[in-house]
């Protein structure tokens, strides 16, 4: 991923803005207060980036709108929501999975080869795919 600096440069370089939606909870969530704070921080590397955060017990209508179903979550959003979503704490190793989903939604692209988008475009229901990322 690089150093700090180099993770600051990448953010401070965006094209478009970008927002992190980030949905927490006050009572039963251990990592909500130290996800935030990472949030915090990544923000504060580009002016291009806001963070709007919610409760995902009294914003129900934004947690349906987005499709939460636990918190932490971040929604990483651009122009259009791509369905970008990360559980957990985007520190350590997952920082760069975090850095590149939101250099792609500022970009407005997935990064795809023209022959994967013809397959997903032809796909004729929803699809669901989760990524799951761990340090080993």
């Amino acid at each position: 991923m690089g150093t700090p600096d180099d993770i600051a440069a990448q953010l401070a370089a965006l094209s478009a803005p970008v927002r992190l939606v980030f949905f927490t909870q006050t009572f039963g969530c251990n990592t909500c207060l130290t996800a935030r704070q990472v949030v915090d921080q990544i923000a504060s590397l580009s002016e291009q980036i806001t963070v709007e955060e919610h409760n995902i017990v009294l914003d129900k209508e934004k947690v349906s709108e987005y499709g939460i179903e636990r918190v932490p979550t971040l929604a990483i959003v651009g122009e259009h929501d791509p369905g970008i979503r990360y559980c957990g704490v985007p520190a350590g190793y997952e920082l760069a999975s975090i850095v590149d989903a939101i250099m792609l939604v500022a970009r407005g692209e997935a990064g795809l080869t023209k022959e994967s988008l013809a397959s997903l475009a032809a796909l004729d229901r929803q699809v669901e795919v989760k990524v799951f990322v761990t340090p080993t």
